[in-house]
């Protein structure tokens, strides 16, 4: 294996194990900003040696090892300025005595719920709404801050200080790394939706690189959600986000080809969607509308996509249904891309001409300027209305406007068959 062969396996090893490696070092330093030091610290020393040494047999293990011995040497370095610091590097030197040396025994724990702690760490109200998304993506989705910052529209001067604030906010703040008490749950419930959310979106569509999925990131998200919902059975809401999630996940494996390019919705082979998960999803949401509340965001997005599951086909879909329930979402969550996705399902129950009067509004407003999905469904719009000039000018802005390589190349490939019938 050459050196650029390693690193890319290094990069992917991170990509999956990061969350991972820094909820696990959050639980023994307390401390989520010199969690993730200690796992950047980790991978830079696999950079440096396993080009040379090659790549272990359990590589998150190494990495996990590697990073509790730089927490003993940090905390060493501190010379143990507190009592606290004094009873955490016990505890790993400890733990390295017991496990007699060995990498793999000494990194290869039992993880637990750390992640679902690592998210209601990153949730604490102390932070912003802006920031404790920021964060999640940063530690949970590993995301670059300069993917952070294309994300949510802001220089990445900007997103990096924000994180840096962010994570000095909950070392001074001495937030605790654990799932709070029952009574103090709810306060940050939303926001733990919000995120876990974040994270599957961040794998179902990845916001940049070559692949056009993470599905590790969506079963993560999964495995976070349905711990939640036997934490809170009562919240109807957590529900409906586990439901809207596992039937999404049911159509992970028709979305792209067997190159790992992007199958839209409409073409992809229902019979191939995942049954089972489609069946826990339809469950998960009946409990949470059989809670008699409200429905809020996630229980009205989850019975749209039961709406797609439960058709054979995307001409077979009740689309007026599904533009009923946009316009319920619309009244409690007047946000653009609810408004870009009422538009899609206007054009499929009324026709484009329908839905592009409502995609055009949102283009004339300017909210919506720097995401590619508004001009992408233009584009398609146009094109069903035969004015092809138009809309392969807005495929090609949609394909410069996405950071994802992938659907960059769907994009122009879309563009380029704009041709008017001869």
């Amino acid at each position: 294996m050459t050196a650029t062969d390693t690193h890319r396996a290094i990069e992917a090893v991170w990509r999956i194990e990061s969350a991972r490696l820094i909820a696990g070092l959050a639980r023994v330093v307390r401390d989520v900003g010199l969690a993730e030091e200690l796992a950047q610290d980790a991978l830079v020393t696999a950079l440096e040696q396993w080009p040379h040494t090659g790549i272990p047999d359990n590589p998150g293990a190494w990495l996990m090892a590697t990073a509790k011995h730089r927490a003993i040497d940090h905390l060493r370095r501190e010379h143990m300025l507190t009592r606290q610091h004094a009873v955490l590097a016990r505890e790993l030197e400890m733990e390295e005595g017991l496990n007699g040396g060995r990498v793999e025994a000494a990194a290869d724990d039992e993880i637990g719920d750390d992640l679902l702690k690592l998210v209601f760490t990153a949730c604490h109200p102390v932070l912003s709404r802006e920031a404790r998304a920021a964060l999640a993506l940063k530690v949970l989705a590993g995301l670059t801050t300069q993917e952070i910052a294309r994300a949510f529209l802001v220089p990445e001067s900007t997103m990096a200080q924000r994180i840096v604030r962010a994570k000095r906010t909950l070392s001074d703040a001495r937030v605790p790394f654990e799932i709070p008490r029952r009574q103090d749950l709810a306060v940050r419930l939303a926001s733990v939706l919000e995120v876990i959310y974040l994270v599957f979106n961040e794998g179902y569509a990845a916001t940049a690189g070559e692949d056009w999925m993470r599905p590790a990131l969506c079963e993560e998200a999964l495995r976070l959600g349905r711990i939640l919902a036997e934490l809170v059975p009562s919240e109807s809401e957590v529900h409906g986000l586990v439901a809207l999630m596992e039937i999404q996940a049911s159509r992970i494996r028709t979305r792209v080809s067997g190159s790992g390019e992007p199958i839209l919705l409409m073409e992809q082979n229902r019979a191939r969607w995942d049954r089972l998960l489609i069946h826990r999803g339809l469950l998960a949401l009946a409990r949470g509308e059989a809670r008699g509340a409200p429905r809020g965001p996630y229980l009205l997005q989850a019975a749209i996509a039961a709406c797609h599951a439960r058709a054979d086909s995307g001409s077979n879909t009740d689309w007026v249904q599904i533009t009923a329930l946009y316009d319920e979402l619309a009244r409690i969550e007047p946000t653009p891309v609810v408004e870009l996705n009422r538009a899609v399902a206007v054009a499929m129950a009324y026709g484009p001409a329908a839905g592009l009067e409502l995609a055009d509004r949102l283009a004339g407003d300017g909210a919506l300027e720097s995401y590619h999905l508004l001009p992408s469904v233009r584009g398609d719009l146009l094109r069903k209305l035969g004015r092809y000039e138009e809309a392969r000018g807005e495929f090609e802005r949609a394909a410069l406007l996405t950071r994802n390589a992938r659907e960059s190349r769907l994009l122009r490939e879309r563009a380029a068959a704009c041709v008017r019938p001869s």
